[in-house]
């Protein structure tokens, strides 16, 4: 009778809280949580309207030759990099949390995903967005936002360094012209670009270098401009945001008319690209690269352990970006998460590579003067109708155009200034970002990021297993004594060290009072209590006697509950000189 009257109060139990689960996942604030639209959408007017399409058109004017440029970092023909920007600003308008945020492909995505489609196909790198589309939603469904603060910014900035000067390196057969492989790591773009540069072409240094010096300077006569002011600084502020798209169509106007007056093409180009919208499909769970077949599980091997890489990469720089561009308000990591998910899942079925959200073009978003992530549909839309109408011209844009364009923009993705002070200040947080650099270059971005997280992870448990223990001898009226001062938190895998101090210390002192002093300490758990309690006893056997001085009564009573004998060691006083003892 009593364990079906348990039985019945645990099935109760389980049902309220069923319910409630329920009732919260349907409440208001639940929906107006993870439906961010439903928050500013009835605050909407047309004044915001024509701001977000202002901020939306500009965004496209970049977005356009990034994603092109970016299709051929990954290796995958160009349109797929137009697919790849046409789906995430209409997923995120309902999902996502900051308005300033553009999601489409990135750098660092596309030179992850390029050795997932070199020797292969691009089925590949759409089956990647939506498997990353999977862990990214199911993450934030678990609500597993805090994992990215365990990614600390020197892992960060050692990977992005590396990521800039391997995806920089990847461009110099392009800007050069030059014949065989660009090379998928750093050092052997390196070495192929040894090894071809006799193969330099005339013409595409020359427009490569061109393209480059333009987009320094048309970013600088931008500066301390604004859309608000007078109309020559506003054209100056709108020509340097869409210096990308400017200097793209200046280099298609240069092969257009060397192509005219030379009958021939001098210079390398994107050639055709496929056209019209993309077909809407399921991603490819299977696919043909040649005469071979993959299946799921083939496809599955080829992609291998490692892309789990691939999500939480495109996490740490969308959750970046939010908090970079959120004005000090918090982030919800969780929901942005979701929303990358659901941009993910949904792309992959418009043959989309893994996305993310862009630095760059969320800069020029946030410059636009963007209102709300309704600007992302107004970039989708200009997509849309470059996929339309504009594929047959996108046929005359050289490769060093682009090559120019993306070496330009690895430039903002070092940060310098932190090597000098992490040297002045922090020599093992140089190190670290120094190994994560060392592994992104010389084996692979998703080794550097990983080595450097395990290597950070263990910089910080051997921290907090060696914590600093405050040893020193004092004299006073009563004689000399040796004041053992413990830090605030202790975890197991201190207890040991921390014991070992306390007896060197106190064979050191031979004659001295000995007091540990738990004034500071707030947590300890039962392994270091029972090192403790054996102090203790390892003293007592050479004669010498220790005393406890102000431990918490929850501490006091987790040591006693080891060993109870020892009630009369702990004790509480304002100084420690009132408690001596001879030894």
């Amino acid at each position: 009778m009593t364990v079906l009257t348990v039985t019945s109060e645990n099935g109760n139990q389980l049902r309220r809280r069923l319910k409630k689960c329920s009732k919260d996942l349907c409440s208001v604030k639940t929906v107006k949580k993870r439906l961010p639209i439903t928050e500013w959408l009835p605050e909407y007017n047309l004044t915001k309207l024509i701001q977000d399409i202002i901020a939306g058109i500009t965004v496209g004017l970049t977005a356009i030759p990034q994603g092109i440029a970016y299709a051929v970092v990954a290796g995958l023909s160009p349109e797929y990099g137009l697919y790849a920007g046409l789906m995430g600003g209409f997923v995120y308008l309902f999902l996502g949390s900051c308005k300033d945020i553009t999601v489409g492909p990135t750098a660092i995505m596309s030179t992850m995903v390029s050795k997932y489609v070199s020797g292969y196909s691009a089925d590949f790198a759409v089956l990647a967005a939506f498997l990353s589309g999977l862990v990214e939603l199911g993450m934030g469904i678990m609500h597993l936002g805090f994992l990215v603060e365990f990614i600390s910014m020197p892992v960060i900035t050692g990977f992005t360094t590396a990521a800039a000067l391997q995806i920089a390196a990847g461009q110099l057969k392009s800007i050069f012209g030059l014949d065989g492989k660009s090379g998928n790591y750093f050092s052997e773009s390196l070495y192929n670009f040894v090894i071809n540069f006799k193969s330099m072409k005339v013409w595409d240094p020359i427009l490569g270098f061109l393209t480059i010096g333009i987009l320094l300077v048309l970013k600088n006569i931008g500066q301390g401009c604004s859309r608000t002011d007078g109309l020559t600084k506003q054209l100056r502020w709108f020509v340097s945001l869409a210096r990308n798209a400017v200097v793209v169509i200046t280099g298609m106007i240069v092969a257009y008319i060397l192509k005219v007056s030379t009958g021939s093409e001098p210079l390398i180009l994107i050639g055709d690209i496929g056209s019209g919208l993309p077909k809407i499909e399921p991603p490819p769970f299977s696919t043909t690269v040649g005469n071979e077949t993959y299946t799921f599980s083939d496809m599955m091997s080829v992609l291998g352990p490692q892309s789990i890489v691939l999500p939480l990469v495109a996490i740490l720089e969308s959750v970046a970006i939010a908090k970079a561009f959120a004005g000090g308000k918090p982030v919800d990591a969780t929901q942005e998460m979701m929303a990358l998910g659901m941009c993910n899942i949904v792309g992959s079925f418009t043959k989309s590579m893994p996305i993310t959200g862009s630095f760059t073009r969320t800069a020029i978003n946030n410059a636009s003067g963007v209102q709300t992530p309704a600007g992302g549909v107004f970039t989708g839309f200009l997509i849309l109708l470059a996929l339309s109408l504009l594929t047959s011209t996108f046929y005359f844009i050289p490769k060093a155009s682009l090559a120019g364009l993306i070496i330009t923009a690895m430039f903002s993705m070092i940060d310098f200034d932190i090597f000098g002070r992490l040297w002045r200040n922090s020599k093992i947080e140089l190190f670290l970002l120094l190994i994560t650099m060392a592994f992104s270059l010389l084996i692979g971005l998703e080794y550097g990021i990983i080595a450097g997280i395990v290597v950070n992870a263990a910089i910080l448990l051997y921290s907090v297993s060696r914590p600093s223990v405050k040893i020193t001898t004092k004299l006073c009226e009563k004689g000399e004594y040796l004041s053992i001062c413990l830090p605030d938190k202790l975890s197991y895998c201190a207890a040991e060290h921390v014991r070992r101090k306390a007896l060197q210390a106190a064979q050191n002192a031979r004659n001295a009072a000995i007091i540990i002093d738990g004034s500071n300490v707030k947590k300890m758990d039962s392994t270091v209590a029972s090192n403790l309690m054996s102090v203790i006893q390892d003293l007592d056997k050479t004669g010498r006697k220790v005393m406890f001085l102000n431990f918490s009564n929850s501490i006091v009573n987790l040591c006693l509950d080891i060993n109870p004998k020892y009630t009369d060691r702990f004790v509480i006083a304002s100084n420690s000189e009132d408690i001596l003892i001879k030894p």
